[in-house]
């Protein structure tokens, strides 16, 4: 995940653009004093790339967000999405349900036939003819589903709750029953996914005149339930050598990031090796809320926050399908090389499956910052300002950053991320580059709980304690203190 500075957190950088000039970064503002952009379309494509570094410098654990929201419940009632209700069903009751999970089971098989069979007819036939507002979106999810490079497609009944719909809901529905289940959605991406991604939706169902119909793939979705890129609006793709960008606001902006998604690729592969898939997938959300919704994150809870990379699965696990998803407003915002250094840092995350690591936080987070930073140079005493303030004050960090200082509320957040980053590149520059991607890798593969203890001794040839001492003096000496 790419940060911004948060409320209070004010900073100058300075990024090194393509000729080799040095670019002063405007002051990030706090939250409280950001404003909507006007009028600043044709602003020098250098200032614009100001902001980029500025959301870099602060970049956190996307895939730690996807730890808080990959197992939230995803059951209307708060219970998890793969459980039925807790209470005792009555004969009858069993048998009723039953016969609802059979009916639903097969409007399911029928949109999925229809999908793998490009028959946008047939797929229309299972929308409920009264929901007007549905039908409308059912011909967008389906034609998102064939433009997308789809290889396998699936809907899987779940669970269903009889009392999730209000009185009002089922009189406006109509028929002779309606209700909410729960179903599995899971599809690949070919070319790109090893697994399939895999997500949770709640479907209304509505039986009439003999009939059973889906009328709303959105009712009453819960916290932390995540919905498809597909089911969103209209999106466009645009594929590159190593990249899918997915756009949800137009094809031409689709294109303009490939280019940069493609260099990310190459950027990473350069100090990470070419062992992975080269592959990155990206999603551009129109608006805020979309991001919100990919994520099944609360409201505002990504507003200073540029890009987030997760794993589109239930549970994160090796192999599992990786997007980076950005936040609309501030990609927009950032200029090519600005976008540049985010997705460097996102697809650094990609290669190293960051998502399913046991990599601390300060490694993975300044490993993806050594690689991005790496790709398109900073000033030291930009880049590292707030620890450099600090260390200059005689507060020298007495031990590398925990899992606690890289949350959005830490007071001293940004000390966090310039201290991870600085950490990777000491190991870089005092035992080559080979040996820090060796270090990570070391401590990604372990399945031991002493495995960074034990990578820091047989790659570095030093404990922990002895490192820290090392970059304690290499801090002193970067900030002149």
């Amino acid at each position: 995940m790419s940060r911004l500075t948060g409320a209070g957190e004010q900073r100058r950088a300075e990024v090194i653009d393509d000729q080799g000039d040095t670019v002063p970064l405007p002051v990030t503002p706090s939250a409280g004093d950001r404003r909507e952009r006007s009028g600043n379309r044709q602003a020098p494509i250098l200032k614009k790339v100001a902001l980029g570094v500025a959301v870099c410098l602060v970049a956190g654990a996307g895939y730690a967000g996807l730890r808080q929201v990959a197992n939230a419940p995803a059951d209307p009632n708060g219970s998890p999405a793969h459980s039925h209700p807790a209470t005792s069903a009555t004969p009858d009751q069993a048998e009723a349900g039953v016969r609802r999970a059979v009916a639903g089971e097969a409007v399911l098989q029928k949109m999925t036939d229809a999908v793998e069979n490009d028959n946008r007819t047939e797929f229309l036939d299972t929308i409920d003819p009264k929901a007007t507002d549905f039908r409308g979106s059912a011909r967008t999810i389906f034609s998102n589903l064939t433009t997308l490079p789809i290889s396998t497609f699936q809907l899987r009944y779940v669970s269903d709750d009889a009392g999730a719909l209000t009185p009002d809901r089922q009189t406006q529905l109509g028929g002779t029953q309606s209700w909410l289940a729960q179903v599995e959605v899971s599809w690949q991406l070919s070319g790109y996914d090893v697994k399939p991604a895999r997500e949770t939706l709640p479907v209304t169902f509505v039986t009439r005149d003999g009939t059973t119909y889906a009328a709303s793939f959105s009712e009453r979705f819960a916290a932390g339930q995540r919905r498809p890129v597909w089911a969103l609006g209209q999106v466009e793709v645009a594929k590159g050598k190593h990249s899918l960008v997915v756009s949800l606001d137009s094809e031409a902006e689709a294109k303009s990031y490939v280019s940069v998604a493609d260099k990310a690729v190459e950027s990473v592969s350069k100090v990470w090796g070419k062992n992975w898939r080269q592959k990155v997938i990206v999603y551009l959300p129109a608006k805020q809320s979309q991001m919100e919704g990919i994520l099944g994150a609360q409201p505002n809870t990504y507003t200073q926050i540029a890009a987030v990379t997760f794993a589109e699965l239930d549970t994160p696990a090796i192999g599992a399908p990786v997007r980076i998803v950005a936040n609309p407003k501030l990609f927009e915002e950032l200029g090519k090389q600005g976008r540049r250094i985010v997705l460097t840092h996102e697809t650094t995350h990609v290669a190293s499956t960051a998502t399913a690591s046991p990599v601390p936080l300060w490694l993975a987070e300044g490993f993806a910052d050594y690689v991005a930073f790496t790709a398109v140079p900073v000033q030291d005493e930009s880049a590292a300002k707030e620890l450099f303030k600090a260390v200059r004050a005689g507060k020298v960090p007495t031990t590398l950053p925990t899992p606690e200082a890289f949350a959005a509320s830490a007071t001293e957040l940004p000390q966090a991320y310039e201290s991870a980053w600085l950490a990777c590149r000491l190991i870089a520059e005092h035992e080559g580059q080979a040996k820090l991607v060796k270090f990570y890798r070391a401590v990604h593969a372990s399945k031991s709980s002493t495995g960074l203890a034990d990578a820091f001794k047989s790659v570095l040839g030093m404990t922990e304690a002895e490192f820290v001492a090392e970059w304690q003096k290499y801090l002193e000496r970067l900030a002149g203190a």
